[in-house]
């Protein structure tokens, strides 16, 4: 029997009940679990507890408790590693999320009998170049954003593709996002909604001083090289929305399809746009 792993947001306030719930299911039918050592001895099953790098090392999937959030930045921490995930939803909207906690006994039958699919979500690798050097290299799941900060003014982003001049964007800056994240800060900024196996790069301006700057799409192979500038220092580079570096006029950021990808489990047959008008609550009807 596989061994299955569990992670959990213990910032939701049911997950210590749905994760108690999904220890049970899975092992009255034999699976071998291995629990999220935060939340193992809540559930009265310390014994299990590990951590998350040796839950993706041992785990032949892995189901996450939380929200999109939650599950980005396993994805990040377990990138390389090639586990698939199933996205158990304790939170709102829940675009990668395939399970919720009143249908946890027809996703643990489909886990154990294999009854579900493996959809690959591409990643992003953004490298932080200043004055020459590399000062950081990070995965990304939906996005790489360059912003200025709350109250700051302008900042202007000369965007390059392979080393060929594409336009300066002025304004609050841009996002580079995967198809997955298309549907996440991009959409909000009005980019298009991507269908998750297109092999391409978005690039969404956030606020552009210019009635002309539109969303761009390139191809998954290319590079894109962004390089800032404003006349302050208040500008900031996030992954996924969820960690963030301080940037300086002058840096390049060079962001690239990521060697890794991310293995979501699919349990439902419905297909992606049926997803995204359920999740719009009927705004497409």
């Amino acid at each position: 029997m596989k061994n299955i792993g569990i992670i959990v947001n213990k910032g939701k306030p049911e997950a210590r009940i749905v994760a108690r719930e999904l220890l049970y299911l899975l092992e009255i039918r034999g699976a071998q679990v291995l629990l999220d050592e935060s939340v193992a001895s809540d559930v009265g099953r310390p014994e299990l507890g590990m951590t998350v790098e040796e839950i993706g090392k041992r785990a032949a999937l892995i189901c996450v408790l939380g929200g999109d959030g939650t599950l980005l930045g396993i994805a990040r921490k377990l990138a390389g590693l090639s586990v698939p995930i199933l996205g158990i939803n304790l939170g709102t909207l829940g675009f990668l999320s395939e399970a919720e906690p009143d249908n946890l006994p027809h996703a643990v039958d489909n886990l154990l009998s294999g009854q579900y699919a493996i959809e690959e979500r591409m990643m992003l690798e953004a490298t932080l170049i200043r004055k020459g050097h590399a000062l950081g290299k990070y995965t990304a799941m939906n996005d790489i954003g360059i912003a200025k900060g709350s109250f700051c003014r302008i900042i202007q982003c000369a965007v390059y593709l392979n080393d060929s001049y594409v336009a300066t964007f002025s304004g609050d800056g841009v996002i580079v996002s995967t198809p997955t994240g298309s549907t996440a800060y991009s959409l909000s900024a009005g980019g298009p909604i991507v269908a998750p196996n297109v092999d391409m790069l978005l690039l969404t301006p956030v606020a552009p001083h210019s009635l002309t700057a539109r969303p761009m799409i390139f191809n998954g192979d290319e590079t894109i090289r962004v390089e800032v500038d404003a006349i302050h220092q208040k500008m900031g580079l996030s992954i996924d929305g969820q960690l963030g570096y301080r940037l300086e006029g002058g840096d390049q950021i060079y962001i690239r399809k990521s060697p890794y990808s991310t293995p979501l489990i699919k349990l439902n047959k419905s297909g992606f746009f049926e997803a995204i008008r359920t999740k719009f609550q009927g705004e497409w009807e």
